[in-house]
């Protein structure tokens, strides 16, 4: 059939006689039967104008995870990246981090900082650490299962700069960061608040930490991140965690509640502060994502198989420290290896390179038994092709490598460093799509038989737009997107031709206007007020020593 034909019977589906019969549909009466009435054609255009806002837990994953690794290969990985840790070794910048592994048998270099690290060791550290567990936030039907079929999606984390169609670029500050953090709360398809999603750049180094975590309490009751920059910030935010929940610090060790990430700084070396910080949240039993940020042929050789031996070994690192300090601490292995322009020493994020080590680090994951982080990344400065297309690239390899936790799940713009209103709505989009794509399909035979009842019930030719098959399912029948636009030219210019950046504008300012604080109880807001204003009084004073 031609295009021109096919767009022949498309109208002629929808002549006045038809769509009148298309306007026909089921409505429940007032007694429950449910009757076939018809509706006003305004209020089915209104329905169908409707914005699919998914809700409920993260997604189940259905799909199988993809083996691009043979199994030798893996192998290969493990056995390479042992013999790194043994006979080459990471750096330890902390000797708090340095006795622990000395004490467990590890060869160490004070001088140095250099820990040379059995094989003993990082082997019975993954005898212990959990393959599974659970963190629940102030409200617990916010849980997230980590290590199951689920995979959360997050928001954006750690950009220094801010931007919006609006306006425009600029630095980070509390309110923006307030901001984001309720756009967070809008969409349930953002699982997690990542640690910071912008910096509030207007306040002290030493205390905005605090202010932070406040936000995430009052305006949010999704898990989040809190700063594991040394062992106090890590105290602070498990502590205001445990308050929100109504926990003691003793009682929050059993009750996961609060992540956060350990970056390497990766060729080989663990910072004093982020050491300090892994080891408090261990302490404390709660879960922390080691996270190597390997640029292939910047901070690793540039290779593949030479960048995954130096990425795992660096997790395997940061894994064995968290079971050294408490056994069954849970965990997260975590990757995000990527590749550089070699022209310009620029990272490059959603490339085929970052792409495959996605999927091979989550082999890695799956040979230990640990759940598994990656993440959604785009280098693009701008909200454009470009952004998409690496970020798609970059969730869907996420979702093949069979990830639990997906980081910078929405909001992440030029290359870490700009969190973007409008990206955050594109990428949820992307979320809510990606959602009902891996969801696991409910398929029977009632439903099939049903099927061939309407396809029965249309003539050859014909067309199922009139159909009651169609009909009693017109509002849920199909996705409804949150962005996109299925206008013909002529509506689309008519309605003000539009691109999907405006229309996202739109969406963000729309849902900051919908947003509902969630209850937060009176006591439990006091003290957490109580607590902010006592620890910035102690930061400021330590600060003037």
């Amino acid at each position: 059939m031609s295009a021109g034909s096919f767009a022949r019977r498309i109208r002629s589906a929808f002549s006045p006689d038809s769509e009148r019969l298309y306007t026909a549909t089921v409505v429940a009466s007032s007694d429950g039967s449910g009757r076939r009435g018809r509706r006003p054609r305004s209020e089915l255009r209104a329905a169908r104008s409707v914005r699919t806002l998914l809700t409920g837990p993260p997604p189940r994953n259905a799909l199988a995870p993809v083996a691009l690794l043979s199994e030798d290969q893996v192998e290969t990985i493990h056995e390479a990246s042992l013999e790194l840790l043994q006979e080459i070794g990471v750096e330890l910048m902390g000797s708090t981090a340095r006795d622990a592994f000395r004490a467990a048998g590890a060869r160490i270099d004070d001088d140095t900082g250099l820990a040379r690290i059995p094989r003993e060791v990082v082997e019975h550290a993954l005898t212990t650490a959990p393959e599974r567990f659970t963190v629940t936030p102030r409200n617990p039907a916010r849980r997230l299962d980590v290590g199951g079929s689920e995979i959360a999606f997050g928001l954006v984390a750690g950009p220094p700069t801010v931007h919006d169609r609006v306006r425009g670029r600029r630095a980070g500050n509390l309110e923006d960061y307030v901001t984001l953090v309720k756009l967070a709360q809008c969409f349930d398809v953002v699982h997690f608040v990542g640690n910071q999603p912008t910096s509030p750049q207007e306040l002290p180094a030493a205390t905005r930490h605090l202010d932070t975590y406040l936000a995430n309490l009052t305006y949010t009751d999704r898990v989040f991140h809190l700063s594991a920059i040394g062992r106090q910030r890590a105290l602070d935010g498990i502590e205001m965690t445990a308050l929100s929940r109504g926990l003691t610090m003793e009682e929050i060790v059993e009750h996961p509640s609060v992540l956060t990430i350990i970056s390497v700084n990766s060729p080989r070396r663990f910072d004093e502060a982020m050491t300090d910080g892994l080891m408090a949240m261990a302490e404390h039993g709660q879960p922390a994502v080691v996270t190597p940020f390997t640029l292939m042929g910047a901070m690793t050789p540039v290779t593949l198989a030479a960048a995954l031996v130096q990425q795992n070994a660096e997790a395997l690192a940061g894994i064995a420290l968290t079971q050294l300090v408490r056994p069954g601490a849970p965990v997260v292995y975590g990757a995000f290896t990527s590749n550089v322009d070699l022209r310009s020493g620029a990272p490059a994020f959603g490339t085929p390179e970052n792409a495959r080590a996605t999927i091979a680090a989550g082999q890695l994951a799956r040979r230990y038994g640990i759940p598994y982080r990656a993440s959604n990344a785009s280098a693009s400065n701008a909200l454009d092709a470009q952004a998409a297309y690496e970020s798609q690239m970059s969730i869907w390899s996420s979702v093949l490598g069979g990830a639990h936790l997906l980081y910078h799940g929405a909001g992440w713009m030029e290359g870490g460093l700009t969190a973007s209103f409008e990206k955050i709505v594109l990428d949820v989009e992307m979320l809510q799509m990606m959602a009902l794509t891996i969801a696991p399909v409910t398929l029977d035979e009632a439903e099939a038989r049903e099927g061939l009842d309407a396809i029965a019930g249309v003539p050859t030719g014909g067309h199922f737009f009139g159909s009651p098959h169609t009909l009693e399912r017109y509002e849920s029948a199909f996705y409804e997107p949150l962005v996109s636009s299925w206008q013909n030219y002529e509506s689309w210019e008519e309605a003000g031709s539009l691109p999907a950046e405006e229309r996202a504008t739109l969406v963000w300012q729309d849902a900051l206007e919908r947003y509902e604080q969630p209850p937060l109880d009176e006591g439990v807001a006091a003290r957490l007020d109580e607590y902010v204003t006592r620890r910035r009084v102690e930061l400021e004073q330590a600060e003037a020593i």
